[in-house]
């Protein structure tokens, strides 16, 4: 493998290659030898059938998850919108037709004569064209994307990483009682964004329990196989909004870049990283996303009576100014009120 080399490294490759390896084209005609040379294969394919269970023991489903989320010179050149070289072009499709014969495997394939003579766990494998549904992705590579981004709907930031969401809140858009209007303004906008037009950022504040997070999960269910995800992030994230930018620029996906529960004190460190990716700035905002923020509160900031006379500052009207201006930023801003009686009950 030279184009898709990265599968390599996923242990049922691995333990698939210490099978096919442990051959006895050197081993002495002796039973010993020939009880070494098995009992290795055994425990080898052993590990292998053992690390599929993520997959439900399934090696096809296995090789179509990580050959998909592989993130190769291939796949990024086309969804950059470049054209790959023919000898790229070629190797790919020789590796996939690899791929495509590895689905045709089977434990009697593997150990022949063997197969009969003892107990041989069985895995699961059906027969994929690779060059015919890689293909499919490649057209569709806006709307399926690559590498992590093809894993999952929803992701947030773990050890300054990237991590896909494995329990990712299913619910939609049809699922909610009452504030259809301020539902649609956020839909609307997300349409906009996806359909490449000028969309906003979006504050979404009001009481709690109003419907806020909920109506940003259920836009990224409702438009993912438009090509939508969403990265979350907590407030105390905020300074890896910078490698976030960096990892999907270029991505042809469209991303939401979720904050839940937003508020900061006028001392904050991460006050000005998120006023700077708001206003555009050129080294902090990707083309292909928008900030989606909740927040209990209106001005985002907390603000103390004692704030607006502090003596100390000499340009004070110009620091409050700055600490309520922050909610403007956003152009978007959705207002979900506490419900009346009536919607209550409903």
């Amino acid at each position: 493998l030279s184009i898709f080399r990265g599968v390599l490294k996923y242990k049922p490759m691995t333990a698939l290659l210490e099978v096919l390896t442990n051959d006895d084209t050197d081993a002495t005609p002796s039973v010993s030898s020939n009880l070494s040379y098995t009992t290795k294969k055994l425990v080898a394919y052993g590990e292998f059938v053992y690390s599929l269970a993520d997959d439900g023991y399934s090696f096809s489903d296995f090789l179509q998850r990580v050959i998909f989320q592989d993130e190769n010179k291939y796949i990024i050149d086309v969804a950059n919108g470049k054209i790959p070289s023919q000898t790229v072009v070629n190797n790919a499709a020789r590796e996939l037709e690899l791929f495509s014969q590895l689905t045709k495997l089977t434990a009697e394939t593997i150990f022949g004569e063997i197969y009969n003579q003892t107990y041989i766990p069985q895995f699961e494998n059906t027969p994929v064209d690779f060059a015919k549904v890689y293909g499919q992705r490649l057209k569709n590579v806006n709307k399926y994307g690559y590498g992590i981004f093809a894993t999952a709907k929803m992701f947030r930031i773990e050890n300054d990483k990237i991590v896909p969401v494995t329990t990712a809140d299913e619910i939609t858009l049809d699922s909610f009682v009452g504030y259809k209007e301020e539902r649609q303004q956020v839909i609307d906008n997300t349409k906009a964004f996806l359909n490449g037009k000028p969309a906003a950022n979006v504050l979404l504040f009001g009481d709690a329990g109003t419907g806020k997070s909920s109506t940003v999960k259920a836009c990224v269910n409702h438009f993912y196989d438009q090509g939508l995800r969403l990265i979350e992030i907590r407030k105390d994230q905020l300074f890896s909004l910078t490698y976030i930018m960096e990892r999907i620029t270029g991505n042809p996906l469209k991303f939401i870049i979720f904050i839940d529960d937003l508020s900061f004190n006028k001392n904050d460190d991460c006050f000005s990283m998120l006023k700077a990716v708001l206003e555009g700035s050129a080294s902090a905002k990707a083309k292909n996303a928008v900030i989606y923020a909740t927040s209990n509160r209106r001005h985002i900031v907390k603000e103390k009576f004692s704030d607006r006379t502090e003596a100390d500052d000499v340009h004070h009207s110009d620091t409050v100014q700055e600490l309520m201006s922050l909610s403007d930023r956003f152009g978007l801003t959705v207002y979900f009120s506490k419900p009346n009686k009536q919607l209550y009950l409903e």
